[in-house]
């Protein structure tokens, strides 16, 4: 990028700015007679000085233009104009003025939009070019800079630059010629009064600029304080285990106390300078009136100026501090956006990124990695200086298995992080093939090249979209541009040097893989999947997981007929008693009484919390049953118990999420709508009270809180409201916010579990879960369902980091996305690390056999996990030594086929 600002702005939108320029010109002649019609207007119309030869009409509107003197001379009339009276004069000065204004207005719309579009085009160009620069800062960059920090940047940041981006050159330039037209029509009037105008002036270019720059310079560091409070909040979040652990919460309020302390100390600094600055600008804009008034009408009173030239002086004027003032203010936006620039750039400098040739995708070097690998006098060192790796050089032969093993000491893991190129700050040389390894292209590497280490870096998602984002390199097949909106977005791509490349498009190589599609790939993720111990997980996610009947209506189907397998199936065991199923005229005991009455699932706000309260369906039927002050009444006798149990018990105790009822900060406000039962009754609360209390009510389940509260009458009543519930929503606008049960469909909405089940596992009955799932495991497997389930557990969402993730399916899911990409060379450092001994074993022969005739590099604790690979590196502190060389390098076929052992067959 370029370090000026201003630059950057031309190089990407001259064209651009030129045509605006162009517009800008053709404007000035239109803003010049806008000055010079008040002065007709008065001295011309008003006045009658075009009558004053005794005329009673004169012409109006006359067009013509005058030759030049090699051309003859003489003028040229194109329009001989109306005869107009002075009245007629007056409206037609007046209407020719107004056209004007309209015709300056249409410039400036037409001005400020180009301005607007240019800007945008601009940030989001500068907006991607900052962050495909930060996908090549290096492993050592990335090992310092903030997270928080850099999306700050891009995200807020350069907010304000994009904002100036597109008054850079127009700005000036636009402002500019009007003030500078507007100066001249005064000069032309009255060379003082112009002069006077003019002094005025560089006054304020003197002394205003001056005063911003304190301004400037606050703001500077208030930029640098909040991008450290944006830091710093960040660091917080991601050690809030720490924090709590260890009770810091004192602590980190009294630090960020202070940091925005700070900050307001600079924005109340930034502030009084702002409001003096403005204070001295308008002073200084109104003075000049009133000497306008004071010398322009002792001008006019001696003869020397006449009314129409002080009212057109008077009038320019006033046009003459707008754009004057907003051209100090761009002079200070340009500093500000310059050092704002400035700072950004410091964060992306050369040598904090990958040389651009490297990080480049070449498509003729995207050839396998293969040959020698070696090192030559290899050292690496820690920020500090201290040897991780003293001088060490070896080669060997490729394909090979290299076992890295160390006492405990960083060595191990730091020549597998340079082997990968995760480490980049070392002295000496490391080559494949006889290439350097640092001038490898980036995208070969990250094509034939896996690493998988202690930290998996997972993304928001589903775990079918992480497990596949290896594969994800390139577009296969372009999908083509149809419609106007398509195609808008490609040409504003490639004018904003944005990629032109969709995500609709085809991304992955599903014949390099060996499958047709994107079910055959899901097999092969689950074949993986499963030879590191993951598939019943998957299993269980899926079970977690919704069905779509329109997306997937042969798996609904199945379901539905697993439904009815499973409930006769457990009738045959004599388990039926575990699950109670959904009945339309039944009340289902172990679903609370909203559930009963909506006999759905949610979708949408409507009907979930307390919306479903004061949903008007919902009241009408609870109306219409005869069930709203009996349900009140029940939220009331949860409140009381509730305030009685939860009085005295800390927040965040077990209790509260046993009865869920109330959170600990709203016990205040329940305990006052108590008071105000015992004062006045159930029937003088108002709607607000009453719809807590309902809300309550309606979360209620008798088998899980025990209060006592349901009897056969209120369950009758339950079943009976249901029935005037279905008849309201049909046709309301919330009918599409709630998806109902019916024992013959998939309720889209709900859990694949619970449309298998079709019901609620009792509570209070030992082991009722695992007895259950156990039976719907049996009926799964019977109907070859299982591999559909687990599909649908590949939707299964990661979370942010993969933080719903247990620790080994976090490094299970890095794992089998490394592997499902075929690498030539797998660098494995503690990525096997939350797993037990004996599964980490396996896993580790496994890929022994996988990468046979390929290159296997993994770090390991000790020589006894080195069993079957080919060659060993030991450390003893920093210093290496090669143990053992394989004798001759393995030959045989493709290792693809070895490698189904772990990625699933499909060489």
């Amino acid at each position: 990028m370029d370090k000026s600002l201003f630059r950057y702005i031309w190089r990407f939108s001259k064209r651009e700015q030129l045509a605006i320029f162009a517009v800008v010109i053709a404007s000035l002649p239109f803003y010049f007679w806008s000055l010079e019609l008040p002065k007709r207007i008065v001295n011309e119309a008003i006045q009658g000085g075009a009558f004053t030869e005794g005329n009673g009409e004169v012409r109006f509107f006359i067009i013509s233009f005058d030759l030049p003197r090699l051309m003859g001379g003489g003028t040229v009339e194109l329009f001989e104009g109306f005869s107009v009276d002075q009245l007629g004069l007056l409206f037609g000065l007046s209407t020719l003025f107004l056209t004007l204004v309209l015709i300056n207005g249409a410039f400036k719309y037409v001005i400020n939009v180009a301005k607007g579009a240019l800007g945008e085009r601009m940030l989001r160009r500068l907006r991607f070019d900052l962050f495909a620069t930060t996908l090549r800062f290096t492993p050592s960059t990335l090992r310092t800079v903030k997270s928080s920090e850099t999306a700050t940047i891009i995200k807020d940041e350069v907010e304000p630059i994009g904002g100036f981006i597109g008054d850079a050159f127009v700005q000036p330039l636009f402002l500019g010629t009007q003030a500078a037209t507007a100066m001249a029509f005064i000069l032309i009037q009255n060379i003082w009064l112009g002069l006077l105008a003019a002094a005025v002036v560089g006054v304020q270019f003197v002394i205003i600029p001056r005063m911003r720059r304190v301004q400037l310079r606050l703001g500077k560091e208030r930029q640098i304080a909040s991008r450290k409070l944006a830091g710093r909040i960040a660091e917080i979040v991601d050690g809030m285990e720490a924090v709590h652990v260890h009770d810091a919460t004192a602590w980190e309020k009294a630090e960020i106390g202070d940091r925005l302390h700070h900050l307001f100390d600079l924005r109340f600094r930034i502030y009084k300078w702002k409001f003096m600055v403005k204070f001295i600008n308008n002073l200084l804009a109104q003075i000049t009136p009133f000497l306008f008034y004071a010398i322009g009408g002792y001008l006019a009173l001696k003869g020397q100026l006449d009314i129409g030239q002080l009212v057109a002086v008077i009038g320019a004027y006033r046009d003459l501090p707008p754009p004057l003032k907003e051209l100090i203010d761009w002079d200070q936006q340009r500093l500000d956006v310059q050092i704002k620039y400035d700072q950004i750039i410091q964060q992306f400098l050369p040598d904090k990124l990958v040389p651009l040739d490297v990080f480049a995708a070449r498509e003729k070097e995207d050839g396998p990695l293969a040959g020698p690998i070696a090192a030559e006098r290899l050292r690496v060192a820690d920020p500090h200086g201290s040897p991780l790796v003293e001088e060490f050089s070896f080669e060997l032969p490729f394909p090979v298995r290299i076992a890295l093993i160390g006492n405990g000491g960083p060595g191990p893991s730091t020549l597998a992080r340079v082997l990968a190129r995760r480490h980049d700050e070392y002295a000496g040389r490391v080559t494949i093939g006889g290439r350097d390894l640092g001038r490898i292209p980036e995208g070969q590497l990250g094509r034939h090249l896996a690493y998988a280490g202690p930290e998996p870096a997972l993304f928001p998602g589903s775990l079918r979209e992480n497990l596949i984002y290896g594969l994800r390199n390139r577009p296969v097949r372009r999908l083509p541009d149809e419609g106007p909106q398509a195609r808008r977005r490609r040409m504003e791509a490639e004018r904003t040097g944005n990629p032109v490349d969709r995500l609709e498009d085809e991304w992955i190589d599903y014949e390099r893989l060996g499958v047709e599609d994107a079910d055959g790939l899901d097999g092969v993720l689950l074949g993986a999947l499963g030879r590191i111990g993951m598939r019943e997980d998957v299993y269980r996610f899926g079970l977690l997981g919704r069905v779509s009947s329109q997306r997937m209506p042969d798996l609904a189907e199945k379901v539905v007929e697993a439904r009815h397998r499973l409930r006769s199936t457990l009738a045959e065991q004599g388990l039926e008693n575990l699950v109670e199923p959904f009945d339309p005229g039944r009340y289902n005991a172990q679903a609370s009484i909203g559930e009963n009455l909506l006999f759905g699932v949610a979708v949408g706000p409507a009907f979930t919390g307390r919306g479903r309260a004061v949903n008007p369906v919902v009241r009408k039927a609870l109306d219409r049953g005869a069930l709203m002050d009996d349900l009140v009444a029940i939220g009331a006798r949860i409140t009381e118990t509730m305030t009685e149990i939860f009085r005295d018990l800390p927040p965040g105790h077990p209790l509260f999420e046993q009865f869920s009822f109330i959170d600990a900060d709203e016990l205040p406000e329940f305990e006052d709508i108590l008071r105000r039962v015992a004062a006045k009754g159930l029937k003088a609360l108002n709607g607000e009270d009453r719809s807590r209390l309902l809300a309550l009510a309606l979360d209620y389940i008798e088998p899980r809180h025990r209060l006592g509260l349901l009897d056969d009458r209120l369950r009758q009543a339950i079943v009976a409201a249901r029935v005037i519930f279905r008849k309201e929503l049909d046709g309301s606008i919330w009918a599409r916010q709630l998806d109902l049960y019916d024992p013959e469909l998939v309720c889209d909405a709900a859990p694949l579990r619970e449309n298998l089940l079709f019901g609620r596992i009792a509570h209070g009955i030992a082991d009722a879960q695992s007895r259950v799932m156990r039976v719907v495991s049996a009926v799964v497997d019977e109907l070859g369902l299982r591999e559909e389930v687990e599909k649908v557990g590949l939707g299964f969402q990661v979370g942010p980091g993969g933080r719903l993730l247990a620790p080994h399916q976090r490094a299970g899911v890095n794992l089998v996305r490394c592997l499902v990409k075929k690498p030539d060379i797998f660098v494995l450092d503690g990525g096997l690390a939350a797993y037990g001994e004996e599964q980490a074993r396996h896993i580790r022969e496994g890929l022994l056999a996988a990468f046979e005739n390929r290159c296997f590099v993994a770090v390991l604790r000790d020589e006894g996990q080195a069993e079957g690979f080919d060659a060993l590196i030991a450390f003893d502190g920093a210093r290496a030594e090669l143990r053992r060389r394989p004798a001759t390098a393995p030959e045989g076929e493709d290792a693809d086929a070895a490698a189904a052992n772990v990625a699933g067959g499909h060489g």
